[in-house]
């Protein structure tokens, strides 16, 4: 085939397009940033190890029977004799340690530590192991359970190696982060991932707003830092999402632009909120339709405590809260983190939509009574052992937990094996009668279950998410 001068041109335009494609392309690939794909990440993890810390808590539990149950089972059960002749009929000495490991990371020369609060809280013992291998006793400054932080100290000879909070909001979905921490007690265990999501609500609190991703959190990783490429802590690990307790690729990060606003109240040793003083509950497809409202945004006030702060204002049920504050409330859960983080005190504008009609009504933050920690979280150290945490039920905590009562006593925690546990209590569970007769707070609960005979059991009438059963709980014959 013989080719004329036109097709000559065309084909040598063609290659002149092709290759200047080719450099094109080979330059946008060679101007993407390093750290969009990192072929190692050994400089930031040697960086960031040296502040990464250990954390072993330890505390004298009293009571919590233990109970060994072997797979074998039954009366013929062949370890049966053994455990019987060691330990008795129904386990271990009343009293006995319990430990617990963490993660944390150092945020201050000085010694200061962030964590998680449920790695050290309730604890009679904190032990932090530096990276280089020197163990301290620490102390306690400041905790707060509502977003699982806390904040704790050591003495240390020299200045520590801390690593610095970066701007969680600028972290996007598919970034790189890397995850430092103890998972299984492993010390020192670097893993790395993507973030897979951002402002995940899992149900944990009322100020839920973790960031998802899929590097590797194992139990011992709590408390550790999620760093991002520039090895800025970017999250705190906190919680994974898991049937079988190990990593299936979903671990949750708290913010770190979260721990910066609470780090100066944690530095007090108290996190004090703002308090609005109203239970209000999502807007679904059928609420909109039988409130005539034109969008699902917003806060609907289902109940307002009377005498507080929305009461005074003039805040009714059935009203939507579309802007706090001057920002837009889009969803539900936008209005608690906005109330919490007003400075008490300070008078702000509400916008409501009544039947409606948009109406700005002016409201006076008080603070938020956050437990009553001295009076209304008490355990049930009072009377016998029965493997129960409880707290008072307010109405704030019957909107967290999303139960209809707002009157009675909230299980908070049952020891496994414990006769709460054998009842079938759960956590979550709401005491509202005792034989019968109307039970109000903790105190009147230790007080009565106190004066009930060794080997007798209570009758409780509790609710559980909105249904009452009845359950007989065991007073300990010893």
């Amino acid at each position: 085939m013989k080719w004329g001068k036109r097709s000559w041109i065309v084909f040598l335009g063609a290659l002149l397009i092709l290759g200047t494609m080719s450099v094109s392309l080979h330059s946008m690939a060679m101007a993407q940033p390093s750290q969009n794909c990192p072929c190692s990440f050994r400089g930031l993890a040697e960086a960031a190890g040296p502040s990464v810390v250990n954390i072993s808590s330890m505390k004298v539990v009293k009571g919590g029977p233990f109970r060994f149950d072997s797979p074998f089972g039954g009366e013929d059960d062949p370890l049966r004799d053994f455990f019987e002749k060691f330990f008795g009929q129904r386990g271990v000495p009343k009293e006995h340690k319990q430990k617990g490991l963490g993660s944390g990371f150092i945020i201050d020369p000085d010694g200061f530590i962030l964590t998680n609060n449920h790695v050290v809280e309730a604890t009679d013992e904190i032990l932090v192991k530096l990276g280089d291998g020197r163990e301290f006793q620490a102390k306690m400054v400041g905790r707060d359970p509502q977003t699982d932080l806390a904040l704790i100290k050591i003495e240390p000879d020299k200045p520590l190696p801390a690593l610095k909070l970066g701007d969680s909001e600028q972290l996007h979905v598919g970034d790189w982060v890397l995850a430092i921490g103890s998972p299984f007690g492993l010390v020192s265990t670097v893993t790395a991932g993507i973030v897979s999501a951002k402002y995940r609500r899992i149900g944990i609190g009322a100020y839920d707003d973790f960031i998802q991703t899929d590097a590797s959190i194992n139990p011992g990783n709590s408390g550790g830092p999620l760093l991002n490429m520039n090895g800025e802590v970017v999250g705190i690990t906190t919680a994974i999402f898991s049937k079988s307790g190990g990593n299936i690729g979903i671990g949750f990060a708290i913010p770190a632009n979260i721990a910066r606003e609470l780090l100066p109240q944690l530095r007090k040793g108290k996190v004090v909120r703002g308090w609005l003083g109203v239970m209000i509950q999502q807007i679904t497809p059928q609420l909109k339709d039988k409130l005539g409202l034109s969008t699902e945004a917003g806060a609907l006030v289902s109940q307002v405590t009377p005498g507080g702060p929305a009461e005074k204002a003039g805040i009714k049920r059935g009203d939507v809260i579309v802007s706090f504050d001057g920002q837009t409330v889009k969803e539900m859960n936008d209005l608690p983190f906005l109330v919490a983080k007003t400075e008490v005190g300070k008078k702000v504008p509400v916008v409501v939509l009544r039947k409606g009609e948009r109406k700005t009504l002016q409201v006076t933050i008080a603070q938020m009574k956050e437990e009553e920690e001295d009076e209304e979280r008490t355990e049930t150290g009072v009377g016998p052992e029965l493997g129960l945490g409880l707290e008072n039920l307010s109405p704030e905590l019957a909107s967290k937990f999303g139960i209809p009562e707002t009157s009675g006593v909230l299980i908070t925690n049952v020891i496994e094996g414990s006769p709460a546990d054998e009842a079938g209590l759960r956590p979550g569970d709401v005491i509202m009668e005792m034989d019968q007769e109307p039970v109000h707070g903790v105190q009147e609960f230790a007080r009565k279950i106190a004066g009930y005979p060794k080997g007798q059991a209570a009758l409780l009438l509790i609710n559980r998410k909105g249904n009452t059963m009845y359950a007989t709980l065991a007073i300990p014959k010893s």
